[in-house]
């Protein structure tokens, strides 16, 4: 037999299994890891709710009393300080987010093309977080017509659809069809682009 039939021979069998992690809901770390991010009272909430024996592992009384008993206290409450700060200023974050996006307007446009043939573009979808790829395919399918992303005259990205489907959109969105849940019907406005006739 010869030494490469051996070591052949030799190879352990044993299949390792991977390790499974629990990661958490709200910030999306290991449990372990949460105090990191910026959302650790909602995510103890959740741990607490989710998985009470971890909850306990890592925050019951012993076993925060055994990671503060490193710390002097001046330590102590500079951890609660910028623990507080930094959920604060995340809350506050994700506030000035929500405004934004209640504020901003989807501009359904009309555009005529000659010869009475229409396109319609449609912008301001992607502030909902609408993926503007995806919303385009999905407007395809639905009108069986060609639909793409591509930059207006403002550099803004809209998605064109061949067509005079405007009304039909507006309902779409104001039913929360499909890919457009989540923007508000009262965000929505039609716009009439028509092509200026030239001079005789």
């Amino acid at each position: 037999m010869s030494s490469t039939d051996q070591q052949d021979q030799e190879v352990p069998t044993e299949v390792v299994q991977p390790v499974q992690v629990l990661y958490c809901e709200i910030c999306t770390f290991p449990p372990e890891y949460c105090e990191f991010g910026s959302s650790f009272t909602r995510c103890k909430e959740w741990l607490h709710a989710a998985h009470p024996q971890l909850f306990e592992k890592y925050y019951s009384e012993e076993a925060l009393q055994s990671k503060l008993g490193t710390l002097s206290l001046e330590a102590q409450a500079m951890l609660e300080k910028d623990t507080a700060k930094k959920e604060a200023k995340a809350e506050a974050k994700a506030d000035a987010a929500l405004k934004k996006k209640m504020a901003s307007q989807v501009v359904i446009k009309r555009i005529e093309r000659n010869k009475r043939k229409y396109v319609t573009a449609i912008h301001g979808i992607e502030v909902f977080d609408i993926e503007l790829k995806k919303a385009a395919k999905f407007l395809a399918q639905k009108f069986a017509t060609g639909a793409s992303v591509t930059k207006n005259a403002q550099g803004q990205d809209e998605i064109v659809v061949q067509g005079d489907v405007a009304e039909e959109v507006l309902e779409l969105i104001e039913n929360n069809t499909g890919i457009f849940k989540g923007i508000p019907a009262g965000n929505v406005e039609i716009v009439e682009d028509k092509k200026k006739k030239a001079a005789e």
